[in-house]
């Protein structure tokens, strides 16, 4: 076990503002796999979505310095993941738009399961609600900061969302 396994979050935070590499290494061990997982779930395809968190953990490396408040630290690094998200996913639907003609991508198997289908007929604001809740554990009042929008729209618009894979479950 190494001196920073065991370090506070907050401290590991206040050591890589400071330049400490290793701190911030063990801050993206601690994170990396709820990043994938929401980058995933947004983006439905694994390479983009190791891409989009590859240039997230990157920026947030580079901007660790405009973080106001070392406690809001998952809750920026996901809000800078949202944002290469929906550049990606608006960087995809032009190239669809682009070339219309390209073949057919390798089908996911994965797409078959239920689940995965349901989280697929959200539209992009749906998609990342759900996952900033489901998969990086945040409250409605934390989603709403990071998206700039009212707690309570986000609980109406993920209570709609959550409606909408209820109606594919079942």
């Amino acid at each position: 076990m190494s001196d920073y396994e065991s370090l506070p979050e907050l401290v590991l935070i206040r050591k890589s503002r400071g330049g400490d590499v290793k701190a911030f290494s063990e801050l993206y061990a601690r994170i990396h796999k709820d990043l994938y997982k929401f980058a995933l779930y947004t983006l439905k395809h694994p390479q983009d979505a190791e891409d989009a968190v590859s240039e997230a953990v990157i920026s947030a490396y580079e901007n660790l310095g405009m973080l106001r408040k070392e406690e809001s630290f998952r809750s920026w690094i996901f809000r800078i993941l949202s944002n290469q998200c929906k550049g990606r996913f608006r960087n995809r639907q032009q190239m669809e738009e682009l070339e219309p003609e390209m073949a057919a991508p390798e089908r996911d198997y994965a797409e078959l399961h239920d689940v995965r289908e349901a989280f697929g007929i959200l539209n992009e604001e749906e998609r990342i609600i759900v996952a900033f809740s489901v998969f990086g554990g945040y409250q409605s009042d934390e989603i709403g900061n990071m998206m700039e929008q009212k707690s309570a729209t986000i609980r109406s618009k993920k209570s709609r969302a959550l409606g909408k894979m209820r109606s594919v479950l079942e």
